[in-house]
């Protein structure tokens, strides 16, 4: 049988030094955030409050205590290399936190000109819209204007109207005239079928 070799394969690509290394939680921000809040905290009053009580305490005790106890005698050497490495990390550690505000900083400024330019471009659409419904409501025809429409049309209606009236009443009293015509008999002639009058009364009748 053919034993095969335990290892790396060939067919994959192998793991990373570095990524070992590294550790899987490692954030790219935590050091910037506690450099913003170290730096936030030496620009307080209460730092500086502290500060002082401190280097008064040092001072007082290199001067006051015996000589075999004091550890940073005069002109206190240890006391300024303190203060020199705390002024040393201090600049840094403020200007990192004001690298990291600038950064917000431009990038607020980058979401409000976005946002500047989305609600000018609304308030153009709108404008436009606004204007479009002048144009369309200018043109739509209001209340008085029917009304005086529909006034000139009942007007033209009426005087079209009368000649036709007219003509039909007088259509219609040559039509009643022809038929008094028609129903009245001439004089000698025998009225109409009904009309049992003998000829001597309606003659007498005409002559009354």
């Amino acid at each position: 049988m053919i034993r095969r070799r335990r290892g790396p394969r060939l067919d994959q690509p192998r793991a990373s030094r570095r990524a070992r290394v590294r550790p899987s939680s490692y954030e790219p921000d935590a050091f910037g955030r506690i450099a913003e809040r170290i730096a936030r905290f030496i620009g307080t009053a209460r730092f500086l409050v502290v500060q002082s009580i401190v280097i008064v305490l040092w001072i007082a005790y290199n001067i006051v205590a015996p000589t075999n106890i004091r550890f940073d005698s005069f002109p206190f050497i240890f006391l300024t290399l303190a203060l020199s490495l705390q002024a040393a990390y201090a600049a840094p550690l403020i200007l990192l936190a004001q690298n990291r505000q600038d950064d917000r900083d431009r990038a607020n400024l980058a979401q409000d000109r976005e946002q500047t330019v989305r609600t000018r471009e609304d308030t153009e659409y709108l404008a436009r819209e606004i204007a479009a419904m002048r144009i369309t409501i200018g043109e739509l025809a209001t209340r008085d204007f029917l009304r005086s429409e529909l006034r000139g049309l009942l007007a033209e209606l009426d005087t079209t109207d009368r000649p036709r009236n007219r003509k039909r009443d007088g259509d219609r009293g040559n039509r009643g005239d022809r038929r008094r015509r028609r129903d009245t008999p001439a004089p000698g002639r025998p009225g109409p079928p009904g009309d049992h009058t003998p000829p001597g009364d309606a003659l007498a009748g005409d002559r009354s």
